[in-house]
């Protein structure tokens, strides 16, 4: 009865909470508040879609009803959910998601952020890893189409990057792939862990 409750307190908060959206993009909000939380804060697994750019959540939904962005998770949960998605409420969703404040998720090892944010703002020369913060922006905010990646969940971050290099998402263009492919574990653990802690 409790989880009961829980579930109608949740989808009474998301539902009071945008009340000038139309019918359809409403439920497609309630529905991405299971998963990624009623503030879509995100989770360790579901990431943060409060304070990301709008073109990347556009591009993202897109993909996810396209099939091109294949990593297990995408295929397991999102291909799904994102099957009727139209042109319409992806660009509504992703204004409306663009527009709440995002918290940090602050779970990374701190005593790594020094190493990651190092990582994040010059690059590996040595390797030819270019900095992030070219492309992301420096208190990693993204930049159009390009993904905020400031404050999201470690374990969602890390795991990313082990996929970009593990050869996922098909439509990926450079320099992601070729980038991800060459972080070593350690690299990645501390790169994850400092963007984790960006407000």
């Amino acid at each position: 009865m409790k989880s009961v409750r829980l579930k109608i307190a949740i989808l009474a908060i998301v539902c009071s909470a945008v009340p000038s959206l139309a019918g359809d993009v409403t439920v497609s909000i309630r529905n991405c508040a299971w998963c990624h939380g009623t503030s879509v804060q995100g989770f360790a697994t579901a990431p943060r879609l409060a304070g990301q750019r709008p073109a990347y959540i556009m591009n993202q939904l897109l993909s996810f009803r396209e099939h091109t962005r294949d990593n297990p998770a995408s295929q397991q949960y999102m291909w799904g959910a994102a099957e009727g998605v139209s042109f319409h409420t992806a660009r509504s969703l992703a204004f409306y998601f663009s527009t709440l404040p995002p918290k940090a998720a602050n779970d990374g090892n701190m005593a790594l952020a020094t190493i990651g944010r190092a990582i994040y703002e010059e690059g590996i020369p040595d390797f030819n890893i270019v900095s992030c913060a070219a492309c992301h922006g420096p208190n990693g905010e993204g930049v159009r189409e390009i993904p905020r990646l400031g404050g999201l969940a470690y374990r969602y971050l890390k795991r990313r990057l082990e996929e970009w290099g593990e050869g996922y998402h098909a439509a990926a263009e450079p320099p992601m792939p070729g980038i991800a492919s060459k972080l070593s574990p350690n690299e990645i653990e501390a790169l994850a862990s400092y963007l984790s802690f960006i407000r």
